[in-house]
């Protein structure tokens, strides 16, 4: 083989040869670079892998160190904006309650003391508004109650989930729910995150499932609780997540939960919270033991 040919054929090897080392190298780039146009910060947890050597492994130890930052700071400012929500439905809900509702009372007593005295041919349509002035007095009642769930406070979860599928329920959607009677002991925070993702589950279902049934299923695992909303409606296809959607992720982050939307077992839309529950740290002092 002539001299130029073994020199043409060697170079050729050493460009392969760099080629492949290069691509190698730049692998953990290419996977970074993906992660940081992908990361969503109520989705926690997704890293690239550290990889490569010297400054590219160390670029991607900071983009994760930078991430894991990002992801508390959010998830503080989180916590901040949704306690000082929840501050402002309960303000909203007592003005409703002791305002609004004692005013359309005070009213509906008045009409009925006039209807009394009414000639007869006013006294239908007296009657008329009566039924008209109660069912303003229902609904502002019914929306105090989804601004404030008193029942949450008075009564406990399951309560309050069974009130909430009453609410919702209407003619052409009938919502059923299934609670486990043994649940685990659940904070305030735990149960408000419980309560408010339903809430917000089967206001989606009424507003854009189209659907005719609806489930809410709470249930115990072995680490905590699970949380269902399913619907038999037209599913969610390749829509963008909402910002109710968004706000349901956000309280997940709260207490460490995940949340999964996912396609019903019987079409339409489940939405899935997995909220875990500490186990209970065994102290011997508490059962008598010095």
């Amino acid at each position: 083989m002539p001299l130029f040919r073994r020199i043409f054929l060697l170079n050729a090897l050493v460009l392969i040869a760099n080629a492949r080392l290069l691509r190698v190298g730049l692998a953990p780039l290419h996977l970074l670079t993906r992660a940081m146009t992908t990361i969503d910060l109520l989705r926690p947890g997704q890293r690239p892998a550290v990889g490569g050597q010297g400054e590219v492994a160390e670029l991607i130890t900071t983009f994760n160190t930078m991430v894991d930052r990002l992801e508390e700071e959010r998830a503080a400012s989180s916590a901040r904006v949704l306690s000082a929500q929840e501050a402002e439905r309960r303000r909203v809900a007592q003005e409703l309650h002791d305002e609004v509702g004692q005013t359309l009372t005070a009213v509906l007593l008045e009409l009925e003391r006039v209807a009394g005295q009414a000639p007869p041919g006013l006294r239908e349509e007296m009657r008329q508004v009566q039924e008209t002035t109660r069912a303003g007095l229902d609904e502002v009642r019914r929306i105090a109650r989804r601004l404030r769930p008193g029942v949450l406070d008075e009564l406990g979860l399951a309560s309050a989930l069974k009130s909430l599928a009453t609410d919702f329920g209407a003619p052409g959607l009938s919502v059923r729910h299934r609670l486990d009677a043994d649940l685990p002991p659940l904070d305030r925070e735990a149960e408000v995150v419980l309560y408010r993702v339903a809430q917000e589950g089967l206001t989606n279902v009424a507003r854009h499932a189209r659907a005719r049934h609806a489930e809410i299923v709470l249930r115990r695992t072995h680490t905590g609780v699970e949380l269902y909303v399913r619907d038999d409606g037209h599913g969610t296809g390749d829509a963008a997540e909402g910002a109710g959607i968004r706000g349901m992720r956000e309280r997940a982050l709260l207490v460490g939960a995940g949340l999964a939307l996912v396609p019903g077992p019987g079409g339409g839309t489940e939405v899935r919270l997995t909220v875990p529950v500490p186990t209970p740290v065994h102290d011997p002092d508490r059962n008598g033991r010095s």
